[in-house]
């Protein structure tokens, strides 16, 4: 798969984990603002990776934006955005392992290959 179609997608996969993570315990977020949150995410990563930051870095470098804008869309209060961003995190590895094992696409946590 090319570089390309994989920012793509890991972009989407993510977005979906904010949008859906933020329905389920009833404080969604609007699908834009999910992929605002997924592209910024993803972006920052791909760049630090860019710059030849070690692994442990790339992979948490997004975190404080994902968290950040979340917080600032969610519009509610911290316990709201924990519970919420907790949910987030949980779709978020559920979708990762899956693509991991059954597809062997790794960009979403690039430090955490299944295969």
């Amino acid at each position: 798969m090319s570089y390309f179609l994989s920012y793509i997608l890991s972009i989407t996969l993510t977005s979906l984990s904010y949008f859906t993570g933020s329905h389920l315990v009833r404080n969604g977020i609007a699908l834009w603002k999910s992929f605002i949150i997924g592209a910024s995410v993803v972006t920052l990563g791909a760049l630090t990776e860019a710059l030849g930051a070690p692994i442990w870095l790339i992979v948490l470098t997004p975190f404080p934006v994902g968290m950040i804008l979340l917080y600032l869309f969610l519009k509610k209060s911290f316990i709201k955005w924990l519970v919420t961003y907790i949910m987030i995190l949980l779709l978020y590895t559920i979708i990762h392992l899956f693509m991991s094992y059954f597809f062997a696409f790794h960009s979403l946590i690039p430090a955490w290959k299944l295969s």
